[in-house]
């Protein structure tokens, strides 16, 4: 505990492809830290290449939570994120170690941070379902625009072929009259954790280079295979881990004779949407203290300016491991 009595949590955001894996780990050994993952996808086992998931070689002996914890059929949810964080955090404190958050979904993040309380809108099955045979008949992207219409800040954050939560979405609308991003906006923002947010954040049009470098590496690595191999083990493409990014293009290019070079293409495109979303997102957080990784190299000046925001912002007791 620290000196108001709230425990330490540091946390490292930015978007896709922006260097945080590494910087995660030094900062993890210099601090005593053990990593919470903030990833949606890499949650899921035998989901690797396409999530880039850490390897047991790049942890390099730190500890980190909710990697590989469910098969590719379970759902996740902001509810199971906070649920399994609310455990992790004072486990992780009571060990004399730092609680480290590191990923790329905001709201899942942000949830945390700030202690979100959600409206217990409940369920419509049948709505759901309505919901669904819409999306098979007209379409993802007409579902998504029927949330546009009702509640467009929403809509913007969720990515069209995110079925699943567009209609959710929708349905908190149905069963609540009120809409998501409301419920958001509402929160206190009160944190129950004394807070260090570092973000990561570098020129638009590098990120988006390194983004098509990184599916490249992907394609190299086996994703076609990894995703092969889902659909053999008898993972649905309609599961929502398979909607995911890599996953959702590699199906089409199986399952519907999408030519690959156009799968792949297409997989570019929707990444570099999907970091533009998550910078959007991060931008209306509050606390995040930005670092302009630049292209990445300096890599010692990062580390030395992440070091930096975290002795501002947490007190001089906090120990460093003497060989950092």
């Amino acid at each position: 505990m620290t000196r108001n009595d709230k425990p330490k949590l540091l946390v490292l955001l930015g978007p896709t492809a922006v260097g945080k894996t590494k910087l995660s780990i030094e900062l993890a050994r210099a601090l005593s830290c053990e990593i919470i993952s903030g990833d949606s996808m890499q949650v899921y086992r035998g989901m690797d290449i396409g999530t880039a998931k850490i390897t047991k070689e790049e942890m390099g002996g730190v500890p980190h939570h909710l990697i590989d914890v469910l098969d590719p059929d379970e759902p996740f949810s902001v509810a199971l994120f906070q649920e399994w964080c609310r455990k992790l955090i004072p486990e992780i404190t009571s060990r004399g170690r730092l609680p480290f958050i590191v990923g790329g979904t905001g709201l899942y993040i942000e949830s945390v941070c700030y202690e979100f309380q959600f409206t217990e809108a409940g369920a419509d099955e049948d709505f759901r379902a309505q919901q669904q045979a819409f999306a098979d008949t007209h379409g993802a992207e007409a579902l998504h625009a029927k949330l546009a219409d009702v509640d467009p800040k929403s809509a913007a954050r969720l990515h069209p072929n995110d079925v699943r939560r567009v209609i959710r979405a929708l349905e908190v609308v149905h069963l609540t009259g009120e809409t998501l991003s409301s419920q958001l906006e509402r929160q206190q923002k009160q944190s129950p954790y004394e807070l260090c947010l570092i973000g990561l954040t570098m020129d638009r049009q590098m990120l988006y280079n390194r983004i098509e470098r990184r599916i490249d590496e992907m394609v190299r690595l086996g994703l076609v295979e990894e995703v092969q191999g889902l659909l053999r083990r008898g993972y649905s493409r309609e599961a929502v881990s398979m909607q995911g990014l890599g996953y959702k293009e590699i199906v089409e290019h199986l399952n519907d004779h999408v030519p690959f070079e156009i799968a792949v293409e297409k997989l570019k495109r929707d990444t570099r949407h999907f970091a533009k979303r998550q910078l959007s997102w991060f931008r209306h957080m509050k606390d995040i203290a930005w670092i302009d990784v630049g292209d990445g190299e300096n890599f010692s000046g990062i580390l030395k300016a992440a070091h930096a925001i975290i002795a501002g912002k947490f007190p001089a007791d906090l120990e460093y491991n003497s060989k950092h």
